[in-house]
């Protein structure tokens, strides 16, 4: 492959994920300068906890969570598939409105809308619709290629050489500090 070509697509790809990038950096340093978001949870439903939720699986899990939306009278439900996490269920994606279901001597059902900051949050750990998992996994491919393309043309031009060994050495000691201060 030409450097010209090589050039190009590291080009491409760079303005392509940008946005994706922004997207990553801002809500995860928001998150730790402190500004986590909020979720307006509003509680829509509670029975007796008699519909064995906590030993189901898969798919009968699915139709048995959207059952109880449906006795719930939740007619605006949409969601992919359910989180189990100790007592408690979650529908996801929870990068939007989604329902999470608490487990104990009675079934509660709460509705939950995230702010904007935690649905990016949400987004940014994974929890989005599949597609956009799919695409989480496209862009991390695309990212590692335009991160190795970038040191490989620097590192392959003998004007920009010694600048990019510097960059990257300094950049992976800071990484070793880093992570060796933990």
């Amino acid at each position: 492959m030409s450097r010209a070509l090589f050039i190009t697509i590291h080009m491409y790809l760079s303005a392509f994920f940008a946005v994706f990038v922004l997207l990553v950096a801002t809500s995860g340093g928001l998150y730790l300068l402190g500004y986590k978001g909020s979720v307006e949870s509003t509680t829509v439903h509670t029975e007796a906890n008699t519909a064995g939720l906590a030993d189901m699986k898969g798919e009968s899990l699915k139709q048995a969570v959207a059952d109880l939306l449906g006795r719930a009278g939740v007619e605006d439900y949409r969601f992919e598939y359910v989180k189990v996490k100790g007592s408690t269920l979650y529908t996801r994606p929870t990068s939007r409105r989604h329902y999470m279901i608490e487990l104990g001597d009675d079934l509660t059902v709460s509705r939950r809308e995230p702010s904007l900051q935690s649905a990016m949050m949400e987004l940014h750990m994974g929890h989005g619709p599949l597609a956009f998992k799919t695409f989480q996994k496209i862009f991390a491919l695309g990212l590692l290629f335009i991160m190795l393309s970038g040191l490989w043309l620097g590192l392959s031009s003998e004007r920009l050489r010694v600048r990019t060994l510097a960059a990257a050495g300094s950049g992976a000691a800071l990484f070793f500090i880093a992570v060796l201060a933990l």
